[in-house]
């Protein structure tokens, strides 16, 4: 039995916040204050160079540890800045439900085109309690949600029945996969509509393989345009020449996602060594 949000195997993808997202950095001054104008450049270098969304607020953007305030400011800012070039999806998930569909209302608010709910971190919240935040957030939102896995962060997976019942959601049109649940995620994408995005770098084109729509890369902070490559060349049919684009990256995704540090410090630290520096304000050391 089939439904109307399942896809055939000549479909492509859908793509309802593009394809080629980064998970912007959120520039502050050395002050500590947020740097609306370096968030602005940052933005305008990255459409620029082949990013056709960008996600606001996510983990790369240290939403744990800015304001409700700081992320309306961001959005409203970087809107300005890009326009109707690109989609922006903002990060709005917490562990409080009521506090996420405030977000979720702000940021729509602000111009957001899509938000990021990521599942309740730190109570472990069973299956049920996740199905529920989900629904919540979605029925009260004026713009689709992306749901966000990443259980090595959370604590909790969003289970493949789950994610299967959260798919019949006309609200919820798309999830960004760090799940490193391979069978998961193909169980999912055969049985149902939702855009899938590759939430880790390494894992682009081996999702793409399987049917997912493109990528939320922290990668592309420092080099869209070769992130883009292995969208782009994948899709052309070049599967080698996508291959080694991927392959390609490997050692910078090593060096920028698998240290002690997060990939917040590393990328803002090789944001600062490009010539001209992706217009993007640092911190001082």
């Amino acid at each position: 039995m089939t439904t109307d949000r399942q896809r055939t195997r000549t479909e492509a993808p859908a793509a309802p916040f593009g394809r080629a997202l980064c998970a912007m950095v959120t520039p502050f001054t050395e002050a500590g204050a947020l740097d609306l104008d370096g968030a602005q450049r940052l933005a305008d270098h990255l459409v620029a160079r082949g990013c056709d969304g960008l996600v606001l607020s996510g983990t790369t953007g240290e939403s744990p540890t800015t304001s409700d305030a700081e992320k309306e400011e961001l959005v409203r800012a970087v809107r300005a800045a890009v326009g109707d070039r690109v989609t922006l999806v903002a990060g709005v998930g917490t562990a409080d439900t009521r506090h996420t569909v405030e977000l979720a209302r702000a940021a729509a608010k602000a111009g957001a085109d899509g938000v990021l709910v990521v599942t309740p971190y730190y109570s472990r919240p069973p299956q049920e309690a996740v199905e529920f935040h989900f629904r919540e957030v979605a029925d009260a939102s004026d713009v689709p949600v992306m749901l966000y896995d990443i259980p090595g962060r959370t604590g909790t997976a969003v289970a493949t029945d789950t994610m299967l019942r959260l798919a019949e959601h006309p609200g919820i049109v798309a999830v960004k996969d760090c799940s490193y649940d391979l069978l998961g995620t193909q169980k999912v994408l055969s049985r149902t509509g939702l855009a899938y995005y590759a939430g880790c770098d390494e894992q682009i084109l081996a999702l793409c393989a399987i049917g997912a729509t493109g990528y939320v890369s922290t990668v592309a902070n420092v080099v869209p345009a070769h992130v883009r490559t292995i969208l782009d060349r994948y899709a052309a049919g070049a599967t080698r020449e996508a291959t080694d684009a991927q392959l390609g990256l490997t050692d910078l995704i090593d060096r920028m996602m698998n240290t002690p540090l997060p990939g917040t410090v590393t990328t803002k630290a090789l944001l600062t060594t490009l010539d001209p520096p992706a217009a993007y304000t640092p911190l001082t050391p």
